[in-house]
């Protein structure tokens, strides 16, 4: 067994005498890196549709401009194309397969004009279904991408970055960095999921700051101290959501196609704005009422007044009606006997007791209970505040002098006509004369 495993480890390519330093004992594998793909260094250039010319990708207007002056090609809402050098390739291939009239709309300038005045443009768009497979077909590719790339980001236990506002250095989760700006330095760029390219957005923003520009306004200060009061003070600790520059790093701007995130949200704002405004099912909370001299609770205030009449001998409606009470005389009055209850003294005769139950049951048997038609002792600013916070008796009151005037009171009132009958004599007499003339003494 010795010697087989000398052998095993001879077939390793470990030497007898190496030290146990060299060994390797476990499979080992290379990086994998975006550098070591094949197209490394096509990947950067978009060939024409038609010929030979090719750009560099950050040239792109160059090649449409190409495509149009030279080939009379134009290709529609370019924005829309998630991936454009695997949209040129694939176009590529098919023109050279078929005519281009098979797949593009032809256009012709100048159809009133001289033939020899008259271009043809080919246009190729998403109304041709091809076109429109292919571009969704290209976004759901780039959203895999995408989601791909956030959960490595996710996984990434070397992620390790310094804060911008504090230059405290954070390892592990990029959540942390995120969780500590938003807290520590109210830096809020939303949910720390929601973001990819991590490093990429964080050297961006940096590259800012370092520039001593605003991530808001983005204006360009003279020192940091200035750019950071700046900040603070305007509240400009975030990013400018206008600002297109930003939309790769999160992830709702891979969602659909074309559509960025306030495209997005707007859509759901219209959903929200279009749902039906039915509110026959709602159920509000049903109200408690509670009694001013007992723990007698109801679900209406009618029950309320009620069992006060029955068990207390206090007719609510009465009084009011008696003594004319508007709104707020009203909860002047409930706070007032709230408060007289709860100290245990009669509010007639201002006598003390030991519980609440003493005090109602004397109020009631002295008649007091419903003594109430000297105002001085409630009518006071003190009892617009409530006795109990949650007193739910106040909220239900409603204004006697509304209710209590029907139609025959309202149509008895009073009607003094003004009497036209010597007019001129009015006018002299008018007090509105000394309005006009101020030194006419009366």
């Amino acid at each position: 067994m010795i010697r087989e495993g000398g052998d095993v480890m001879a077939a390793m390519g470990i030497a007898a005498g190496e030290g146990k330093k060299d060994w390797i004992l476990e499979p080992l594998s290379l990086p994998e890196s975006p550098c070591c793909n094949s197209d490394e260094l096509t990947s950067l250039i978009l060939p024409c549709i038609f010929c030979e010319v090719s750009y560099p990708a950050e040239d792109q207007q160059n090649l449409l401009r190409h495509m149009i002056v030279e080939h009379k090609l134009v290709i529609a809402d370019v924005k829309l194309i998630a991936d454009f050098k695997r949209y040129i390739l694939y176009w590529k291939k098919r023109f050279i397969e078929q005519p281009v009239t098979d797949f593009c709309t032809v256009i012709r300038t100048n159809a009133q004009g001289p033939e020899e005045n008259q271009v043809e443009y080919y246009l190729l768009c998403d109304v041709l279904p091809e076109d429109r497979v292919l571009r969704e077909q290209l976004q759901q590719k780039r959203l895999e991408e995408v989601l791909e790339q956030q959960q490595q980001e996710r996984n990434d236990s070397n992620f390790a970055h310094i804060c911008m506002f504090c230059s405290e250095e954070f390892a592990g989760n990029r959540a942390i960095l995120f969780n500590h700006m938003a807290k520590d330095h109210s830096f809020n760029v939303g949910l720390p999921d929601n973001i990819v390219y991590c490093n990429e957005f964080l050297d961006l923003v940096q590259k800012k700051m370092d520039n001593l520009q605003c991530l808001y306004c983005e204006k360009t200060f003279r020192d940091k101290n200035t750019l950071k009061d700046h900040m603070r003070k305007k509240q400009h600790r975030r990013i400018n959501a206008k600002n297109h520059e930003y939309d790769k790093f999160y992830t709702i701007n891979y969602l659909e196609l074309g559509k960025n995130w306030e495209e997005v949200q707007s859509e759901d704002d219209r959903e929200m704005i279009e749902q039906d405004d039915d509110w026959s099912d709602w159920q509000d909370h049903p109200v408690c009422v509670v009694c001013l001299f007992c723990e007698k609770a109801k679900d209406t205030t009618e029950k309320l007044e009620i069992h006060m009449k029955v068990a207390h001998q206090f007719d609510f409606p009465k009084l009011k009606s008696k003594m004319g009470l508007n709104f707020y005389q009203q909860v002047k009055l409930v706070n007032f006997i709230r408060r007289e209850i709860h100290q245990c003294r009669c509010n007639k005769c201002g006598e003390a007791f030991s519980s609440k139950a003493d005090v109602v049951s004397h109020m009631t048997e002295t008649n007091h209970i419903m003594s109430m038609l000297d105002k001085s002792a409630w009518d006071q600013p003190q009892y617009y505040f409530p006795t109990y916070e949650n007193d739910a008796l106040l909220c239900s009151l409603s204004d006697w002098e509304s209710e209590s005037m029907d139609d025959n009171q309202a149509t008895n009132v009073p009607v003094i006509a003004e009497d036209i009958s010597n007019l001129q004599a009015l006018k002299k007499n008018s007090i509105l004369n000394c309005l006009h003339n101020p030194d006419t003494k009366n």
